[in-house]
């Protein structure tokens, strides 16, 4: 007898971050946080931690072909994000699994990390051509404004119009984009969904804080988590940038590490009720 979870099971596809604050660690925080229960298929080892990346050891992709066909041997998957690939070969490997069943037939979220927030390099330069590759093969993809520059070989956007453009230029692509604005000033963070709906802004109060180590991560595994409890995109993504939001709100009180901490992705159950100052 088959029994199925209550929860939607969610698959991260990512490296791992020893700090806890991205990477694999944030995503599955954030799973178990939003309602999805969270699985792992592991494609890179870094040494970092707060203050930035000083390695970077790509898991060799057989190995990463073999905990796939592991994995959904047994598991069903409702939903994936995809983080860090590291390289051109791993971004193939990868590809081909989101081409196939069970993974082309669920909601897929692919964050195109290329830099950390404290700013080292996570991507090679040879796999960004291979990125834009498979990127009609995601749901949604989730660049912040520096990394829809290099995918779309142009300046990043410095306004709300020209991000617009750069959204549309995206969609383009074959794909859902959320194009994050955090890199713009202003009081508020405005995002722009691109999809088959057309372009619609979804915004949030800035949080004034220096702990945003993870941020892209947690959005993404945050919309993947979501999706598959939510009416349509634009309610996994506003939904998500809300809790995120509540989430780096209570960062300041975590005070993990030196340098850009993590986001408090265990918020509802273990901050005060109120934000702390």
């Amino acid at each position: 007898m088959t029994h199925h979870s209550p929860r939607p099971v969610a698959l991260t596809i990512a490296g791992s971050d020893p700090s806890g604050g991205a990477g694999i660690q944030a995503d599955l925080k954030t799973f178990s946080a939003l309602g999805a229960f969270g699985t792992t298929v592991i494609t890179a080892l870094t040494a970092q931690n707060t203050r930035g990346v000083t390695g970077v050891h790509a898991i060799p992709v057989d190995f990463v072909h073999q905990q796939l066909q592991t994995l959904t041997d047994d598991v069903r998957i409702d939903t994936v994000k995809i983080g860090m690939l590291a390289s051109a070969e791993l971004v193939h490997a990868v590809g081909e699994w989101l081409a196939k069943p069970p993974l082309n037939q669920v909601p897929i979220v692919l964050d195109p990390v290329m830099v950390a927030t404290a700013g080292s390099t996570l991507l090679e330069s040879d796999a960004v051509a291979a990125l834009r590759e498979i990127l009609p093969l995601a749901s949604l993809i989730t660049p912040n404004l520096p990394e829809a520059g290099v995918l779309l070989n142009t300046p990043p956007a410095t306004s709300l119009p020209e991000m617009r453009e750069q959204a549309d230029a995206l969609r383009e692509l074959g794909t859902a984009v959320l194009l994050k604005g955090g890199h713009l000033d202003g009081p508020e963070a405005v995002d722009l969904l691109a999809d088959s709906e057309g372009v619609r802004e979804v915004s949030a109060p800035r949080v004034p804080t220096r702990n945003t180590h993870g941020t892209g991560c947690t959005l993404s595994s945050a919309i993947a988590a979501l999706r598959p409890q939510r009416a349509g995109w634009f309610e996994a993504v506003r939904d998500a940038k809300a809790w995120l939001t509540e989430a780096l709100l209570h960062a300041d009180g975590l005070a993990i590490g030196h340098g850009s901490g993590p986001v408090d992705h265990l918020h509802a159950w273990t901050a005060p009720s109120s934000p702390v100052d």
